[in-house]
């Protein structure tokens, strides 16, 4: 019997690593990813918002529901994926 279980996202090589999403509603936030479920719901510490290429409103710790990210972009270099 085959599992039909489906594994949550591989974000582990992004922990602790400076992110910057874009959300809906063309918004952004950058961010420190602390934490992540498997629905993509996100844990950003000094989150900070971001508009028109400057820096906004700081956010402090914030959740991110996982349907309203549309992209993810590493500000720091990450390992490469690892194949298992």
């Amino acid at each position: 019997m085959s599992s039909k279980h489906q594994k949550g996202p591989d974000l582990k090589r992004f922990m602790d690593k400076k992110l910057k999403l874009s959300l809906n509603g063309n918004r952004k936030v950058v961010g420190t990813l602390r934490g992540y479920d498997a629905f993509l719901n996100i844990v950003l510490e000094n989150a900070t918002s971001e508009s028109s290429g400057e820096s906004g409103d700081n956010m402090g710790t914030i959740v991110i529901r996982g349907n309203s990210i549309i992209q993810f972009e590493s500000l720091e270099r990450t390992a490469p994926p690892t194949t298992t």
